[in-house]
């Protein structure tokens, strides 16, 4: 017989980050065309309210970092001047000397107004006033801190007749991570579309092809810097005691899951299925399991807090925006997804 073997099939490409070209030169470009969509929005927002100035807390972490370069950015275009974007620095019980140090430096090279509020005193009032020891590390310790950050922005930008913008990714806003009319409240929010694993390398862009000298340093040293809210008190001193992904799981897991759940609406067996391929040698399958039902889980039960989100600009083809793309009501069940989950685990048992 002539006729030819016919060729092996090719397993389609599959990527861990699915958000983020593995390719340098189109990641580069997919960089900068998310920042000036983020860019862009902060514009259209600030010529619709005819606001002049904006408001916004800095941690000297990757998500506060990515919303100042963006506001720097519009304020250009704009043909604004820098000292109307006001970065408030509020140090609290578990700011380290590290994030501080970045945000402040960080500030001051980019010319815009920096402003320390520290948060200790006020919020001890309101552990007096509400009768809360200071000594129970819960959640309500936590979010007081958050809630106490977000009224000082909200009042400041009234003072000043400025626009608070929010700081918070799409990473946090599809586990729920933020506190509810804290961090996840802003009156614009740049980074609503962004998932934190491309944060990461809108900032490394920015180090490398937007800024230079000692702003383009202090970016590449927040990228380093653990991600952490920064709530928890010191640990000897300096040490942290939270580490975000301690917590709630590897972001690129996340990432990765919420990729395959809300653009392909893969069920559960098939987004286990694919990160198996996907991280095969760097995560086992039971570490790959419990955290896909981590990101079930908190994905359900935290959706009241993205029903009423602030308006924020899409900047890729996965949002969760309640006014946009993603429908869901705040009660829906995970029972179905949930019990998926179960099986799998048995299976592994």
């Amino acid at each position: 017989s002539t006729e030819q073997p016919a060729a092996p099939l090719a397993n389609r490409p599959l990527s861990r980050t699915p958000f983020v070209p593995a390719d340098p030169a189109r990641r580069a470009e997919h960089c900068r065309e998310i920042f000036n969509i983020q860019t862009t929005g902060l514009i259209q927002r600030l010529r619709h309210t005819g606001a002049g100035r904006v408001t916004l807390g800095v941690s000297g972490g990757l998500d506060s970092t990515l919303a100042l370069l963006v506001c720097v950015r519009a304020f250009d275009r704009l043909g604004l001047d820098r000292t109307g974007i006001l970065a408030i620095t509020m140090p609290g019980f578990g700011t380290t000397a590290r994030t501080r140090s970045n945000a402040e430096r960080l500030a001051q090279e980019l010319g815009v107004t920096l402003r320390t509020i520290p948060i200790a005193a006020s919020v001890r009032q309101h552990f007096r006033d509400i009768g809360h020891d200071e000594n129970v590390h819960d959640v309500t310790y936590e979010n007081a801190q958050a809630r106490e950050r977000t009224q000082i922005l909200m009042d400041v930008a009234n003072q000043t007749g400025g626009l608070v913008v929010g700081t918070g990714d799409l990473s946090e806003a599809a586990l729920g991570w933020m506190t509810f009319n804290g961090d996840h409240m802003s009156m614009y929010h740049v980074n609503a579309g962004v998932p934190k694993t491309l944060v990461r390398y809108l900032v490394s862009w920015c180090a490398d092809e937007v800024f230079t000298g000692a702003i383009a340093d202090i970016l590449r040293d927040i990228v380093e810097t653990p991600i952490t809210p920064e709530l928890l008190p010191l640990q000897d001193g300096e040490r942290l005691a939270q580490k975000t992904e301690e917590t709630i799981g590897p972001y690129e897991l996340h990432d990765f899951f919420l990729f395959q759940v809300v653009r392909h609406q893969f069920a559960p067996i098939k987004v286990f299925f694919l990160a198996r391929q996907a991280f095969a040698g760097v995560y086992d399958e039971k570490t790959i399991l419990h955290w896909l039902g981590v990101f079930y889980r908190r994905f359900f039960a935290q959706q009241f807090k993205r029903s009423s989100m602030p308006d924020g600009p899409k900047v890729g083809s996965v949002a969760l925006s309640p006014r946009g793309d993603w429908r869901m009501p705040s009660d829906a069940s995970s029972a179905l997804w949930s019990a998926q989950i179960d099986r799998l685990m048995r299976q592994l048992a």
